[in-house]
């Protein structure tokens, strides 16, 4: 068993232990809000998601130059990993932005700019996964594939600054002064919560990752 398997290990209780104190707090401690109500709840979970979710990009970002320019595996590796965990996090930004739309907007969905540049990206990066199924030859692949994740990170503030470029129902970027102190507290616990489940489950996939390398290599030379 390799070192850091142990401390994966914790990583993934410390998550689960922050991941219920967090929900927890937002759903029975923090008020709800004066004029969105219990719905406003959602908000722990979306806002937290969609943060994770453009990290999670941004390491898929990183590791694709990182693998252009050293051709390293594991950089691949990480890459791949990453992308698969963000896909689940703005997977679950989009459900959760469609709770809350249809009791405040009246409909489950609107080709509102956020909202439509945010299923631009989930596509983009489901579109990463597919060109990884293309080629057989895992250089190829690795290449193919930085080049997608390298363009495709350039959605993230695309999706961030659509609410500032365009007229939108989507609230525009919340900061400390604009939002209540426990709010953004509660906000910060579950962001916590959802960046060490995305450290936890990256470090995972990318071992699951490395030994499916393993595999396949094995196979080619059988």
């Amino acid at each position: 068993m390799e070192r850091s398997a142990p401390f994966v290990r914790w990583l993934g209780i410390a998550a689960l232990i922050l991941m219920g104190a967090g929900s927890y707090i937002g759903l029975f401690v923090v008020r709800a809000d004066a004029e969105m109500g219990e719905v406003q709840r959602l908000m722990y979970v979306h806002v937290p998601a969609a943060w994770t979710a453009f990290i999670a990009f941004f390491v898929v970002f990183i590791a694709s130059v990182l693998y252009l320019v050293q051709r390293d595996p594991r950089a691949d590796r990480v890459a791949a990993s990453a992308a698969e965990v963000g896909v689940v996090f703005i997977s679950l930004t989009l459900a959760t932005g469609m709770l809350w739309g249809k009791p405040t907007w009246g409909v489950w969905w609107t080709w509102d700019p956020r909202l439509t540049t945010t299923a631009l990206l989930l596509a983009i990066f489901i579109g990463y996964l597919a060109v990884r199924g293309f080629a057989d030859d895992p250089e190829q692949r690795a290449r193919w594939s930085s080049i997608v994740g390298i363009l495709g990170f350039i959605q993230v503030p695309i999706v961030y600054l659509s609410v500032v470029w365009w007229r939108t129902l989507h609230q525009p970027p919340s900061s400390p002064r604009s939002v209540a102190s426990e709010i953004l507290w509660t906000w910060m616990l579950n962001f916590a919560a959802f960046l060490l489940v995305f450290i936890y489950l990256t470090a995972r996939r990318a071992r699951i990752a490395k030994l499916e390398g393993e595999l396949e290599t094995t196979l080619a030379y059988d």
